[in-house]
Protein backbone atom coordinates (compact mmCIF):
# COMPACT_ATOMS: atom_id res chain seq x y z
CA UNK A 1 0.00 0.00 0.00
CA UNK A 2 1.32 3.45 -0.90
CA UNK A 3 2.42 5.74 1.90
CA UNK A 4 -0.48 8.21 1.65
CA UNK A 5 -3.02 5.40 1.19
CA UNK A 6 -1.75 3.69 4.32
CA UNK A 7 -1.83 6.98 6.23
CA UNK A 8 -5.42 7.72 5.20
CA UNK A 9 -6.56 4.19 6.02
CA UNK A 10 -5.12 4.20 9.52
CA UNK A 11 -5.05 7.87 10.50
CA UNK A 12 -6.62 9.11 13.72
CA UNK A 13 -7.78 12.69 13.19
CA UNK A 14 -6.75 14.82 16.15
CA UNK A 15 -7.15 18.62 16.36
CA UNK A 16 -3.87 20.48 16.81
CA UNK A 17 -2.94 22.09 20.10
CA UNK A 18 -3.00 25.91 20.18
CA UNK A 19 0.43 27.38 19.52
CA UNK A 20 0.05 29.45 22.68
CA UNK A 21 0.24 26.24 24.71
CA UNK A 22 3.16 24.55 22.98
CA UNK A 23 5.43 27.53 22.32
CA UNK A 24 6.72 27.76 25.93
CA UNK A 25 7.71 24.08 25.80
CA UNK A 26 9.53 24.39 22.49
CA UNK A 27 11.18 27.64 23.48
CA UNK A 28 12.42 26.11 26.76
CA UNK A 29 13.84 23.11 24.91
CA UNK A 30 15.72 25.36 22.50
CA UNK A 31 17.09 27.52 25.31
CA UNK A 32 18.27 24.36 27.09
CA UNK A 33 20.08 23.20 23.94
CA UNK A 34 21.58 26.56 22.95
CA UNK A 35 22.93 27.17 26.44
CA UNK A 36 25.10 30.24 27.00
CA UNK A 37 26.88 30.51 23.64
CA UNK A 38 24.59 29.13 20.95
CA UNK A 39 25.42 26.39 18.45
CA UNK A 40 29.22 26.45 18.46
CA UNK A 41 29.53 23.63 15.93
CA UNK A 42 27.16 24.96 13.30
CA UNK A 43 28.11 28.62 13.69
CA UNK A 44 31.82 27.84 13.23
CA UNK A 45 31.40 25.53 10.22
CA UNK A 46 28.36 26.73 8.23
CA UNK A 47 28.43 30.15 6.50
CA UNK A 48 25.43 32.42 7.27
CA UNK A 49 24.32 32.46 3.63
CA UNK A 50 24.36 28.65 3.20
CA UNK A 51 21.03 26.96 2.46
CA UNK A 52 20.00 23.34 2.54
CA UNK A 53 17.07 21.00 2.04
CA UNK A 54 16.34 17.78 3.87
CA UNK A 55 13.60 15.36 4.81
CA UNK A 56 12.61 13.91 8.14
CA UNK A 57 12.01 10.22 7.54
CA UNK A 58 10.95 7.21 9.61
CA UNK A 59 13.68 4.74 10.51
CA UNK A 60 11.20 2.36 12.09
CA UNK A 61 7.48 1.62 12.30
CA UNK A 62 4.97 3.47 14.43
CA UNK A 63 2.38 6.23 14.62
CA UNK A 64 3.32 9.83 13.88
CA UNK A 65 2.80 12.63 16.41
CA UNK A 66 4.42 15.93 17.32
CA UNK A 67 4.80 17.77 14.02
CA UNK A 68 3.47 21.05 15.39
CA UNK A 69 6.29 21.14 17.93
CA UNK A 70 8.92 20.16 15.39
CA UNK A 71 7.77 22.83 12.94
CA UNK A 72 7.74 25.43 15.71
CA UNK A 73 11.30 24.54 16.73
CA UNK A 74 12.52 25.40 13.23
CA UNK A 75 10.41 28.56 13.07
CA UNK A 76 11.62 29.90 16.41
CA UNK A 77 15.26 29.45 15.42
CA UNK A 78 14.78 31.04 12.00
CA UNK A 79 11.41 32.12 10.54
CA UNK A 80 12.90 31.79 7.06
CA UNK A 81 12.95 27.99 7.34
CA UNK A 82 10.18 26.38 5.28
CA UNK A 83 8.46 23.26 6.61
CA UNK A 84 6.27 21.05 4.43
CA UNK A 85 4.31 18.30 6.15
CA UNK A 86 4.13 15.21 3.99
CA UNK A 87 1.94 13.14 6.35
CA UNK A 88 -0.54 14.20 9.03
CA UNK A 89 -0.18 13.33 12.71
CA UNK A 90 -1.91 10.03 13.46
CA UNK A 91 -0.49 8.42 10.30
CA UNK A 92 0.95 4.91 10.50
CA UNK A 93 4.63 4.94 9.59
CA UNK A 94 6.97 2.38 8.10
CA UNK A 95 10.61 2.80 7.14
CA UNK A 96 11.50 4.89 5.07
CA UNK A 97 8.32 7.01 4.99
CA UNK A 98 9.00 10.73 4.59
CA UNK A 99 7.28 12.88 7.18
CA UNK A 100 8.42 16.48 6.67
CA UNK A 101 10.52 18.42 4.17
CA UNK A 102 12.69 21.16 5.64
CA UNK A 103 14.40 23.82 3.54
CA UNK A 104 16.04 27.19 4.05
CA UNK A 105 18.98 28.62 6.01
CA UNK A 106 21.30 25.75 6.88
CA UNK A 107 22.41 27.22 10.19
CA UNK A 108 18.87 27.40 11.53
CA UNK A 109 17.94 23.93 10.31
CA UNK A 110 20.97 22.29 11.89
CA UNK A 111 20.54 24.19 15.15
CA UNK A 112 16.86 23.27 15.55
CA UNK A 113 17.25 19.71 14.28
CA UNK A 114 17.73 17.87 17.58
CA UNK A 115 14.96 19.63 19.49
CA UNK A 116 12.53 19.06 16.61
CA UNK A 117 13.45 15.38 16.39
CA UNK A 118 13.30 14.89 20.16
CA UNK A 119 9.69 16.02 20.21
CA UNK A 120 8.79 13.96 17.14
CA UNK A 121 10.47 10.77 18.35
CA UNK A 122 9.11 10.96 21.89
CA UNK A 123 5.53 11.82 20.97
CA UNK A 124 5.43 9.30 18.13
CA UNK A 125 6.51 6.71 20.70
CA UNK A 126 3.58 7.60 22.95
CA UNK A 127 1.17 7.51 20.01
CA UNK A 128 2.53 4.13 18.93
CA UNK A 129 2.27 2.57 22.40
CA UNK A 130 -1.31 3.80 22.59
CA UNK A 131 -2.16 2.42 19.15
CA UNK A 132 -0.86 -1.02 20.15
CA UNK A 133 -3.35 -1.20 23.02
CA UNK A 134 -6.14 0.30 20.92
CA UNK A 135 -5.60 -2.42 18.33
CA UNK A 136 -5.54 -5.11 21.03
CA UNK A 137 -9.04 -4.20 22.27
CA UNK A 138 -10.54 -3.41 18.87
CA UNK A 139 -14.15 -4.56 18.62
CA UNK A 140 -14.66 -4.97 22.37
CA UNK A 141 -16.16 -1.56 23.12
CA UNK A 142 -13.41 -0.68 25.61
CA UNK A 143 -11.57 2.63 25.32
CA UNK A 144 -7.86 3.00 26.06
CA UNK A 145 -7.04 6.10 28.08
CA UNK A 146 -3.99 7.63 29.71
CA UNK A 147 -3.28 8.75 33.27
CA UNK A 148 -1.40 11.53 35.07
CA UNK A 149 1.79 9.44 34.89
CA UNK A 150 3.40 11.79 32.42
CA UNK A 151 6.73 13.56 32.06
CA UNK A 152 6.65 16.67 34.27
CA UNK A 153 5.77 19.80 32.24
CA UNK A 154 5.05 17.73 29.11
CA UNK A 155 1.62 16.36 30.04
CA UNK A 156 -0.35 18.38 27.51
CA UNK A 157 1.69 17.14 24.55
CA UNK A 158 1.92 13.55 25.75
CA UNK A 159 -1.85 13.47 26.13
CA UNK A 160 -2.11 14.92 22.63
CA UNK A 161 0.04 12.01 21.42
CA UNK A 162 -2.32 9.56 23.14
CA UNK A 163 -5.16 11.01 21.09
CA UNK A 164 -3.08 10.74 17.92
CA UNK A 165 -2.66 7.05 18.71
CA UNK A 166 -6.42 6.54 18.96
CA UNK A 167 -6.72 6.71 22.75
CA UNK A 168 -8.64 9.04 25.05
CA UNK A 169 -7.54 11.32 27.85
CA UNK A 170 -8.24 10.85 31.55
CA UNK A 171 -7.74 13.80 33.91
CA UNK A 172 -5.34 16.52 32.81
CA UNK A 173 -4.78 17.48 36.44
CA UNK A 174 -6.10 17.36 39.95
CA UNK A 175 -8.66 20.06 39.15
CA UNK A 176 -10.48 18.16 36.38
CA UNK A 177 -12.52 15.79 38.50
CA UNK A 178 -12.54 13.89 41.79
CA UNK A 179 -10.78 10.52 41.84
CA UNK A 180 -10.96 8.98 45.30
CA UNK A 181 -8.07 6.53 45.68
CA UNK A 182 -7.08 4.11 48.44
CA UNK A 183 -5.08 6.67 50.42
CA UNK A 184 -7.95 9.15 50.36
CA UNK A 185 -10.23 6.41 51.70
CA UNK A 186 -7.72 5.52 54.41
CA UNK A 187 -7.34 9.12 55.57
CA UNK A 188 -11.11 9.70 55.54
CA UNK A 189 -11.71 6.57 57.57
CA UNK A 190 -13.69 4.72 54.92
CA UNK A 191 -15.08 4.79 51.41
CA UNK A 192 -18.52 6.12 52.31
CA UNK A 193 -17.08 8.98 54.33
CA UNK A 194 -14.64 9.86 51.54
CA UNK A 195 -17.46 10.04 49.00
CA UNK A 196 -19.62 12.08 51.38
CA UNK A 197 -16.86 14.64 51.87
CA UNK A 198 -16.19 14.82 48.14
CA UNK A 199 -19.86 15.41 47.34
CA UNK A 200 -19.99 18.13 49.95
CA UNK A 201 -16.77 19.77 48.81
CA UNK A 202 -17.20 20.14 45.03
CA UNK A 203 -19.70 21.68 42.66
CA UNK A 204 -22.57 19.95 40.88
CA UNK A 205 -20.71 19.78 37.55
CA UNK A 206 -17.70 17.90 38.94
CA UNK A 207 -17.64 14.16 38.26
CA UNK A 208 -16.67 11.79 41.08
CA UNK A 209 -14.90 8.47 40.58
CA UNK A 210 -13.90 6.07 43.33
CA UNK A 211 -11.22 3.37 43.23
CA UNK A 212 -12.01 -0.10 44.58
CA UNK A 213 -9.93 -3.25 44.64
CA UNK A 214 -12.41 -5.75 46.12
CA UNK A 215 -16.01 -6.70 45.43
CA UNK A 216 -16.87 -5.69 48.99
CA UNK A 217 -15.61 -2.17 48.35
CA UNK A 218 -17.52 -2.14 45.07
CA UNK A 219 -20.78 -2.97 46.84
CA UNK A 220 -20.15 -0.04 49.18
CA UNK A 221 -19.46 2.27 46.24
CA UNK A 222 -22.70 1.22 44.58
CA UNK A 223 -24.68 2.54 47.54
CA UNK A 224 -23.45 6.04 46.65
CA UNK A 225 -24.15 8.20 43.61
CA UNK A 226 -20.63 8.29 42.16
CA UNK A 227 -20.26 8.74 38.40
CA UNK A 228 -17.52 6.18 37.77
CA UNK A 229 -15.81 3.28 39.50
CA UNK A 230 -12.16 2.36 39.01
CA UNK A 231 -11.51 -1.38 39.34
CA UNK A 232 -7.87 -1.55 40.38
CA UNK A 233 -5.67 -4.63 39.83
CA UNK A 234 -8.56 -7.08 39.63
CA UNK A 235 -8.10 -10.36 37.77
CA UNK A 236 -10.45 -10.86 34.78
CA UNK A 237 -12.95 -13.16 36.57
CA UNK A 238 -13.31 -10.74 39.49
CA UNK A 239 -13.56 -7.80 37.12
CA UNK A 240 -16.24 -9.57 35.08
CA UNK A 241 -18.31 -9.99 38.23
CA UNK A 242 -17.68 -6.38 39.21
CA UNK A 243 -18.86 -5.10 35.83
CA UNK A 244 -21.94 -7.34 36.09
CA UNK A 245 -22.82 -5.87 39.49
CA UNK A 246 -22.45 -2.32 38.20
CA UNK A 247 -24.65 -3.00 35.17
CA UNK A 248 -27.24 -4.74 37.35
CA UNK A 249 -27.93 -1.42 39.08
CA UNK A 250 -29.34 -0.04 35.84
CA UNK A 251 -27.48 3.21 36.48
CA UNK A 252 -25.11 4.96 34.09
CA UNK A 253 -21.90 4.35 36.00
CA UNK A 254 -18.70 4.18 33.98
CA UNK A 255 -16.36 1.31 34.81
CA UNK A 256 -12.62 1.69 34.46
CA UNK A 257 -9.82 -0.88 34.73
CA UNK A 258 -6.28 -0.07 35.82
CA UNK A 259 -3.16 -1.92 36.84
CA UNK A 260 -0.36 -3.19 34.58
CA UNK A 261 -2.40 -3.22 31.39
CA UNK A 262 -0.32 -4.30 28.39
CA UNK A 263 -0.69 -5.77 24.92
CA UNK A 264 -0.61 -9.29 26.35
CA UNK A 265 -3.53 -8.93 28.75
CA UNK A 266 -5.52 -6.05 27.23
CA UNK A 267 -7.94 -8.22 25.26
CA UNK A 268 -8.80 -10.38 28.28
CA UNK A 269 -9.44 -7.28 30.39
CA UNK A 270 -11.56 -5.70 27.67
CA UNK A 271 -13.61 -8.90 27.43
CA UNK A 272 -14.91 -8.30 30.97
CA UNK A 273 -17.18 -5.59 29.56
CA UNK A 274 -15.23 -2.71 31.07
CA UNK A 275 -15.80 0.77 29.60
CA UNK A 276 -12.33 2.30 30.05
CA UNK A 277 -8.82 0.88 30.42
CA UNK A 278 -6.25 3.30 31.79
CA UNK A 279 -2.54 2.79 31.20
CA UNK A 280 0.33 4.78 32.67
CA UNK A 281 2.86 2.89 30.58
CA UNK A 282 1.76 4.48 27.30
CA UNK A 283 3.13 7.80 28.54
CA UNK A 284 5.82 6.96 31.10
CA UNK A 285 7.41 3.90 29.48
CA UNK A 286 6.89 4.13 25.73
CA UNK A 287 10.04 3.68 23.61
CA UNK A 288 10.70 6.35 21.01
CA UNK A 289 10.04 5.92 17.32
CA UNK A 290 13.24 6.67 15.43
CA UNK A 291 13.01 9.52 12.93
CA UNK A 292 15.92 11.38 11.41
CA UNK A 293 16.74 14.36 9.23
CA UNK A 294 18.52 13.37 6.03
CA UNK A 295 20.31 15.87 3.80
CA UNK A 296 18.52 15.98 0.47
Amino acid sequence: MAVMERAKAAQTIVPPLPQLLIEPLVRAALVEDLGRAGDLTTDSIVPPEETMSGVIAARGSGVLAGQDLAALAFALVDPAIAVERLLPDGSRLAKPDRVMRISGPARGILTAERVALNFLCQLSGVATATAVLVEAVKGTGATICCTRKTTPTLRIIEKYAVRAGGGANHRFGLDDAVLIKDNHIAVAGGLLEAVRRAKQGVGHLVKIEVEVDTLEQLDQALTTDVDAILLDNMDPPTMTEAVRRVKATGRKILTEASGRINAGNAKAIAATGIDLMSSGAITHSSPIIDLGLDYD
